[in-house]
């Protein structure tokens, strides 16, 4: 059931509910539009939402124009005391914003930059935050991976290293060992990266199982052997990573379309939502060796990119608890 919609000025491509306690109702929308012409550019926005579940509301609070933006994502619940935004963009650039408190009470909130860092001259395409919110992996269009410190808010790069033959879409850490990055590319590469050796030490690369470019790449956040990959070759794959040097594809699932995002649930184990571009948006549970949908959503015209839960428990809707989910999809 649609709750609400809003149209935004670009081509929106992320939607990020705050997994912060008292901000659940902040919704982050970013957008990318490539101006074509004699000077091409690439332009982007953040818009703030409040959400209102019960009340079907998704009210904008504030919006700021930035370059054309490929991915962000809020801080984790326990690195930070507070809500930060990292911006991945098309200028090379990662931004970090902090969310505050208005003045004025009809606004409710806003984004301030806090520190940036130039990464390269190549787009930042993907971020991913480590689990104490101290560092930063961003995968890069040249094929190059970089990791970036925050200190006393204050980004600084401290690896950089040509990781793939081309696009890096995901670049993430493992959650439950941190000192490893995870990066997948249009060279149908997943790859592990260990950084206790170095930045090229590599623990393992698998290049056969992929058909097509590795879009996504998500720790299970409840089980430390079990990581998902999604690719352009439309499947969902589960992966056992207890051998680090060997993992296995345990099981996969073929969705219709590009598995392009990954979120899984906040409370309820084995329950993953994915933005599969063509073909919409689908809820897949995963069960050991078993994977299957369970519910989709196509009300979308357009490539579905974006998609997260929402971190309160339930609302009520007549007599069902039901979950919130936000979508968003590029060029509707």
């Amino acid at each position: 059931m649609d709750v609400a919609h809003c149209n935004l000025d670009g081509n929106a491509d992320a939607v990020e509910f705050c997994p912060h306690d008292s901000y659940h109702h902040v919704l982050a929308a970013s957008t990318y539009t490539l101006q074509e012409g004699d000077r091409p550019s690439r332009a982007g926005s953040i818009s703030l939402f409040n959400v209102g579940a019960d009340l079907g509301c998704l009210d904008l609070l504030y919006r700021i124009e930035t370059a054309g933006i490929f991915d962000i994502k809020w801080n984790p619940v326990g690195g930070s005391v507070s809500p930060l935004l990292a911006q991945a963009d098309a200028d090379g650039y990662l931004r970090i914003h902090g969310l505050e408190c208005c003045s004025d009470e009809a606004r409710g909130f806003s984004l301030r930059e806090i520190t940036d860092e130039k990464i390269s001259s190549a787009m930042c395409l993907c971020l991913d935050w480590n689990p104490s919110a101290t560092s930063i992996t961003v995968g890069l269009s040249d094929g190059s991976v970089s990791i970036a410190s925050i200190v006393e808010s204050q980004l600084e790069t401290q690896e950089l290293w040509k990781a793939h033959d081309f696009e890096v879409w995901a670049a993430s850490f493992d959650t439950h060992q941190p000192q490893l990055v995870y990066t997948g590319s249009d060279d149908c590469k997943f790859s592990c990266w260990d950084l206790r050796d170095g930045p090229s030490k590599l623990a393992f690369q698998n290049t056969k199982v992929h058909t097509m470019g590795v879009c996504c790449i998500v720790k299970n956040p409840n089980d430390p052997n079990t990581v998902l990959t999604g690719s352009y070759d439309e499947y969902l794959r589960v992966w056992d990573v207890r051998s680090i040097s060997r993992p296995v594809n345990e099981t996969s699932i073929c969705l219709g379309g590009g598995v392009w995002r990954i979120k899984y649930h906040p409370f309820v184990s084995g329950l993953v939502l994915t933005a599969c571009m063509h073909n919409g948006f689908s809820v897949v549970k995963i069960n050991g060796d078993k994977a299957e949908v369970i519910e989709t959503y196509s009300k979308h015209e357009s490539l579905a990119y974006g998609a997260d839960w929402h971190r309160e428990k339930s609302f009520r809707e007549g007599k069902r608890n039901t979950t919130l989910v936000a979508t968003c999809s590029f060029y509707d």
